[in-house]
């Protein structure tokens, strides 16, 4: 079984879809854009019918397209790559190095599926499934991507990889990874889950060859004297943060300002509310000096009706 790991670094017990599962997935998903097809074909011949024929059939090319080619991709983009026939059977497309789908992914698996699935009848994609170690077909192979299977025995549980040491954390913030393809990504995720369970020589010796493959892309050499193993932890660890920090980024600009708009209601509410506690006296002294007395009684008086003072604040005036 392959495993493969999310961009967080913790190994997912995700098994590659065969052929069997993939082609009822994909009969399921046919069996619906298909019937949606003719179903807007009979509204559109009826909609079009004082139209001349090479409009007609201008209308029927832009349908097909639209439902056939447009459809799944819009489905699996929405979706993360679960359409309705892979949700059925419990399947899923995700990146090569385990991470969810985006636009371009979903686009070229349409583009190449119109050719192997709907052009050929299937023929293509099911010879390239067969051929392919991991059951991926054209599609797959162009994108990037693979369809893994997301139900798993139960029971089945997965140590997450190692963090790094804490004298290393955020070490590695200004490095550019960007250059870092996700195959070797996938090697070292790998590697960091798998490392306990290796000789103690071929483990070292994957380390470093990681670590250099690794620096190498990067640009910038490894600290002298770290060892290879933390190194490792370190950049992927780092990489996990910036992908958190990406996600929270998009959540927060898909929220279209929500949390900003509920930031000043408040601090509204809360000054608000130090104004009311300002506002409200306090108990009245039992007696209070006469105006004007000698030693400024009245200006040393306490005052009770302050509810903002050093212990609320946290500032103290100079003595």
């Amino acid at each position: 079984m392959d495993e493969l790991v999310t961009g967080d670094a913790v190994v997912l017990g995700l098994r590659p879809a065969r052929l069997p599962s993939r082609a009822l997935a994909i009969a399921i998903d046919l069996t619906v854009l298909l019937t949606v097809f003719v179903l807007l074909s009979v509204g559109l011949a009826v909609a079009t019918a004082a139209l001349d024929e090479a409009a007609a059939a201008a209308v029927a090319v832009a349908s097909f397209l639209l439902v056939l080619v447009g459809g799944p991709v819009a489905v699996e983009t929405l979706t993360r790559g679960r359409s309705l026939g892979k949700l059925a059977c419990g399947l899923r497309v995700v990146r090569d190095d385990g991470g969810p789908i985006r636009f371009r992914h979903a686009l070229v698996r349409g583009a190449m599926g119109m050719v192997e699935i709907l052009g050929t009848f299937g023929v293509v994609g099911c010879i390239a499934s067969l051929v392919s170690a991991r059951g991926r077909r054209l599609g797959d192979v162009f994108a990037g991507t693979l369809v893994v299977r997301e139900r798993l025995p139960s029971g089945r549980a997965f140590a997450p990889p190692p963090p790094p040491p804490p004298w290393l954390v955020g070490r590695f913030a200004q490095l550019d990874l960007s250059g870092v393809p996700d195959g070797l990504w996938l090697a070292v995720r790998q590697y960091l889950t798998r490392m306990n369970q290796l000789d103690g020589t071929v483990r070292a010796a994957m380390a470093d060859r990681l670590a250099w493959d690794l620096s190498s892309r990067t640009g910038v050499p490894v600290p002298p004297g770290l060892p290879s193993a933390a190194y490792l932890a370190a950049v992927a660890a780092e990489r996990h943060a910036r992908e958190v920090r990406r996600v929270a980024g998009a959540t927060a600009d898909r929220a279209d300002g929500t949390g900003l708009a509920s930031a000043p209601d408040r601090q509204f509410s809360g000054s608000h509310d130090r104004s009311v506690r300002t506002a409200t006296p306090g108990p009245a002294p039992a007696s209070a000096p006469p105006e004007g007395a000698a030693g400024g009684g009245s200006a040393s008086a306490p005052r009770p009706d302050r509810a903002d003072g050093p212990a609320s604040t946290g500032f103290a005036p100079p003595a």
